[in-house]
């Protein structure tokens, strides 16, 4: 199916947890014939492009481009406030422009624009443009519906109108989603104040574009978040979004992928692995690292560990003495991974995992159980579902000192490992999600929704919001 009148903007936050979720957004869209121009920032587009693999043949159906974040080339996009900070000042007026120069350059104008929710001020330029727009959220809807009531927090003198914690308290959203820590939401989560009122800037342009938007989509499944998508029945649930949902190559990675620990995962036994991945944020200082693998090697059990660039606080992370001749052939370390296809392995028996929603979601999809090592934000939430309420997964506790210690480590892989029943309600989530993606499936409806949608070449803003349909009995169908 094409549709030449077809032409959707789509443009993600800068960052890796980002970029591939709205990556596989916008394959879907491409799919069915749609031209998509993806807007990354300069210095992410250079990542993007470099590992770029155009497999499926997309043509002049993708186009990616570039526009400035506003911040110096020599400057630390790690350094999330300052990025946040930027993007807000700056990007606007940029993106601006280059709408207007492919309008005036292209007969196929943009009809469109799909923006990540952390970038909800793009929504406000889709308006005063006159264009037709929706928002994607890449993150789990609990994490949205924590943000959205932030003027409650307020309120309650939970936070301050910047968004700063003034006591420690648990939030409570509803009677069936588990409490949060006031220290664990999403903006709260960083020891510098500057980037506490930089990132509650965002979550609040978040929920401005709740308000609206004509569209507001979830990476997400009513089957894994009944009671979040209740609270906030606009947001319409059309995942998981993974390329092993297509069959295809995922793209979007900042790091080249290591290819050669699939051949390692085949010399394996079947459920035998520990895969280690923490994301693209999580930092280690030297004793954490350290304990961690003297922990893997302790287990006696072959693992696969992604240790990236930037993992620990030191140029290069540093092993124990003879480490790597003590564990030899039984651990295979990467410096990126291929990880769809890696949790896909028949080999791996569990997913040590800083709890990301990409990544929980590539475990749920997988039937895998977790080990529970959350970094930061909205990984706290991930991790609570994991282990309180779907009850595949075990957390860990830090000692008094701040470190999880290869005792706990390898208590917790015991623990894990020696317990079938984390395994056996893993394949029943993994059983569920597999259903809503698929053809007749309530993920995949609405994605088809939303896909027809974008093809139609009427206004569509005084035109109701697709149905969501909940197949639960427990939860009434909603429409708006």
């Amino acid at each position: 199916m094409t549709n030449s009148n077809s032409h959707v903007l789509i443009i993600p936050y800068p960052a890796q947890g980002h970029v591939i979720p709205v990556m596989e957004l916008a394959q879907r869209i491409i799919k069915q014939g749609v031209k998509v121009t993806f807007v990354n920032t300069e210095v992410t587009h250079k990542l993007v492009t470099t590992n770029w693999l155009d497999e499926n043949g997309y043509g002049d159906l993708m186009q990616m481009v570039s526009i400035p974040d506003g911040l110096e080339p020599w400057e630390d996009r790690s350094d999330v406030g300052k990025l946040t900070l930027s993007v807000f000042q700056t990007m606007s007026n940029k993106l601006e422009q280059l709408i207007e120069t492919i309008n005036n350059k292209v007969n196929n104008k943009i009809t469109c624009l799909v923006a990540d929710a952390c970038m909800g001020w793009a929504i406000q330029v889709a308006h005063k443009m006159g264009i037709r727009n929706a928002t994607f959220s890449p993150a789990s809807t609990t994490t949205l519906a924590a943000i959205f009531c932030f003027q409650k927090l307020i309120d309650d003198r939970i936070i301050n109108e910047n968004g700063v914690p003034l006591k420690e308290d648990m939030i409570k959203l509803s009677e069936n989603m588990p409490p949060i820590k006031s220290a664990n939401l999403s903006w709260t989560c960083f020891k510098e104040v500057e980037t506490i009122e930089a990132i509650f800037k965002m979550c609040v342009g978040a929920k401005e574009a709740y308000d609206i938007t004509e569209r507001f989509i979830c990476n997400s499944a009513i089957e894994l978040e009944p009671a979040a998508f209740g609270l906030y029945p606009k947001l319409l649930p059309i995942g998981p979004l993974l390329a092993s949902n297509r069959l295809g190559y995922q793209a979007g990675h900042f790091w080249q992928e290591d290819p050669s620990c699939l051949t390692w995962l085949d010399q394996q036994a079947e459920m035998s692995v520990i895969y280690i991945a923490f994301g693209s944020f999580t930092i280690l200082n030297h004793t954490q690292f350290e304990e961690l693998a003297l922990a893997l090697e302790l287990s006696n059990k072959p693992f696969l560990w992604v240790v990236r660039p930037g993992l620990t606080k030191e140029c290069a992370p540093s092993y124990p003495k003879g480490y790597m001749d003590r564990v030899g052939s039984r651990g295979r370390i990467v410096s990126w991974a291929p990880q769809q296809k890696v949790l896909s392995h028949p080999s791996v028996a569990c997913f040590m995992s800083h709890c990301g929603w990409n990544s929980t979601l590539e475990g749920v999809r997988n039937g895998l159980p977790f080990l529970c090592w959350p970094y930061f934000g909205d990984q706290f939430h991930n991790e609570t579902y994991i282990c309180d309420i779907w009850k595949i997964g075990l957390g860990f506790k830090k000692n008094e000192a701040g470190i999880i210690t290869r005792g706990e480590i390898n208590d917790k892989v015991e623990q894990l490992l020696s317990d079938k029943t984390f395994r056996d309600k893993a394949l029943v989530i993994k059983e569920n999600v597999t259903k809503t993606v698929r053809d007749g499936g309530q993920s995949y409806k609405n994605l088809s929704n939303f896909i027809s949608w974008l093809q139609e070449a009427v206004d569509a803003k005084d035109e109701p919001h697709v149905s969501i349909e909940h197949e639960d009995p427990k939860h009434p169908i909603v429409r708006v």
